[in-house]
């Protein structure tokens, strides 16, 4: 299933229950989620993206799941405000064309390190327990290639306990950027202290040489009190 087939099965879910969610929703007006705090853990699921870029050079960069926590304020029974911090390791090969003429691309294939927070406005369509919800958000994310820019920096100190030490560190390609980012998804309250939330959200970032999109499908568990 690619991903248009998952935001076309999105879409209809939250078509073919917003019935019977009014239905539901007339019997709670309880107020449940005014004014409360929530916080939880993630799984998120980043799908696959190929990009090309200035002068040729290319990325692919493979799905991969990875996870994180949030904390939001329900402001009312429809405004939520609430940070995302996300981590996501996927595979990726980068196609490097060099500027300097002459000189042969490279090819690397490597495991990259994508950090991702965001500030997030929701909207929930509903009082109830069980609504869809629309999203959007600002934030940064770091992408880190994991390849090395120059050789180790060597640090050495003798130790009162474990004697004389020493630590490499590692710089490596990496860059951040701001991004925003814009989503839609389902939430089921399940009592007046848990709920579930799932978000199909594209993520947009601006590169020194390009530009790409993230598609993410999150799955979220949390608290409210």
């Amino acid at each position: 299933m690619n991903i248009k087939h998952l935001v076309a099965l999105l879409v209809l879910l939250m078509l073919s229950t917003s019935v019977q969610a009014q239905r539901f929703n007339k019997k709670v007006h309880d107020n449940h989620r005014e004014r409360t705090w929530e916080a939880g853990l993630l799984l998120q699921y980043q799908t696959s993206v190929s990009e090309e870029f200035e002068g040729g050079s290319t990325l692919d960069i493979n799905s991969s799941t990875g996870f994180g926590f949030f904390i939001g304020w329900n402001w009312t029974e429809h405004v939520n405000l609430s940070w995302r911090f996300a981590l996501n390791k996927p595979g990726y090969t980068a196609y490097i064309v060099p500027q300097e003429g002459g000189e042969v691309p490279q090819v690397l294939s490597y495991k990259m390190s994508n950090y991702t927070n965001q500030f997030n406005f929701t909207y929930n369509f509903m009082r109830g327990r069980f609504t869809p919800y629309i999203q959007a958000g600002l934030g940064w994310t770091k992408l880190d290639s994991n390849v090395p820019e120059a050789p180790p920096e060597i640090t050495c100190w003798w130790d009162p306990w474990w004697g004389y030490i020493c630590i490499d560190q590692w710089k490596t390609y990496k860059t951040s950027q701001f991004t925003y980012n814009l989503g839609l998804g389902l939430r089921w309250d399940i009592n007046n202290a848990f709920f579930t939330r799932a978000t199909y959200n594209r993520e947009f970032i601006k590169l020194d040489s390009g530009s790409t999109n993230l598609d993410t499908i999150t799955l979220e568990g949390g608290v409210m009190w």
